[in-house]
């Protein structure tokens, strides 16, 4: 069957389809107005105001808020296709305190590879001294209690957001799944735990979205960011967290 479609589209590129094909199954996800929002919010600086600002760029986008957390919300092919930023704030101080990129999509394809599924989300927030200085017993336990602080905080921002909109709650399960299947991986090795901050990260199995990796940083004290993203089929030597644009 596969070589069937890959004869079909070699033949469609040689009579000069392949641009607009491409352009309609491209290997990338498809641009969305509000991809870049995540890197320009500044943890512990940007407010509210600059947040809304950021996220009201695309007229596709639904804006869901509750008192502490800011979500724009979008989706596309039915829904198969689905995206959120989300941003917490320290209600003290109202500056970002969190912030999520998500985005998936069920029938994503490419011209030579047909992908079933793909996803990938980045979090980012500013935690407690007490979670990087508590007296763990090795490393390990150290980057496994970070990861298992940073799926609590990102699923309680969701629950303040997702009445509003049913998607935000989706969004967040997929979310849940992911983390989730990493630290039971953890539970089982927690040796692995150490490959959380190489640079190809730590290879896991999602239920629902095949093969994936995960990469945990601290990049600033006090901060922690995670990057997850599954594919079932990913390109030898790309970046395996880089966010197509």
């Amino acid at each position: 069957m596969r070589i069937s479609k890959l004869l079909a589209v070699l033949c469609f590129c040689g009579l000069g389809g392949c641009s607009s094909y491409l352009e309609q199954y491209g290997s990338t996800f498809p641009d969305y107005e509000n991809i870049g929002a995540y890197d320009d919010i500044e943890l512990q600086e940007s407010d509210s105001a600059d947040v809304l600002e950021l996220l009201s760029k695309d007229d596709d986008e639904l804006l869901s808020q509750s008192k502490s957390v800011i979500v724009a919300q979008g989706q596309k092919k039915g829904g198969h296709q689905i995206w959120m930023n989300m941003v917490a704030f320290d209600e003290n101080e109202l500056t970002a305190k969190r912030k999520c990129f998500f985005r998936a999509d069920e029938k994503a394809q490419s011209l030579l590879f047909w992908y079933r599924r793909k996803l990938d989300f980045k979090i980012a927030m500013v935690l407690g001294k007490e979670v990087f200085e508590e007296p763990y017993a090795n490393e390990n336990a150290r980057q496994i209690a970070i990861l298992r602080q940073v799926l609590k905080e990102t699923l309680l921002d969701v629950d303040q957001v997702a009445p509003d909109n049913k998607m935000i709650h989706i969004c967040g399960t997929l979310m849940n799944q992911a983390l989730s299947t990493v630290l039971q991986k953890l539970d089982t090795s927690p040796v692995l735990a150490l490959r959380l901050s190489e640079d190809d990260g730590l290879k896991f199995d999602h239920m629902t979205f095949g093969e994936g990796r995960i990469r945990m940083n601290i990049i600033e004290e006090g901060i922690v960011e995670v990057k997850v993203r599954n594919s079932s089929y990913t390109w030898t030597g790309e970046d395996p967290f880089a966010l197509e644009e």
